[in-house]
């Protein structure tokens, strides 16, 4: 087994064991974020009714800069988007990922925003 599908397959425990306690509904949507090597997407979700809310990724319009740039202007993004939709407060969803760099950065241009989490 290689390094690369243990460290993924980590994640996903992780992630799995976070799902348990994290998710959302009307009044308190989940932000669910997810890091891939070039990008960064989050989503605003209501688990009830299984519908996303609101929508924001690195792949949209002129983004430029480095990564973590490009993730608090797609936190800043989510949380325009958010409350233009109704949502105040969130529950966070990282996803197994560590809460540093990109995924720092995105929460703290949210909250920012207006978004609270």
């Amino acid at each position: 087994m290689s390094r690369a599908t243990t460290r993924i397959a980590a994640r996903k425990r992780r992630h799995a064991s976070i799902r348990i306690d994290v998710a959302g509904n009307a009044t308190r949507p989940r932000l669910a974020v997810f890091r891939s090597l070039n990008h960064i997407y989050a989503q605003v979700i209501d688990d009830e009714r299984g519908t996303t809310l609101a929508s924001a990724s690195s792949l949209e319009g002129d983004l430029t800069g480095t990564k973590v740039v490009q993730a608090s202007v797609v936190g800043s993004l989510i949380g325009e988007r958010a409350k233009k939709a109704g949502v105040v407060k969130v529950v966070f969803d990282r996803a197994g990922f560590k809460y540093h760099g990109r995924l720092k950065a995105l929460a703290e241009a949210a909250r920012a925003a207006g978004l609270e989490f």
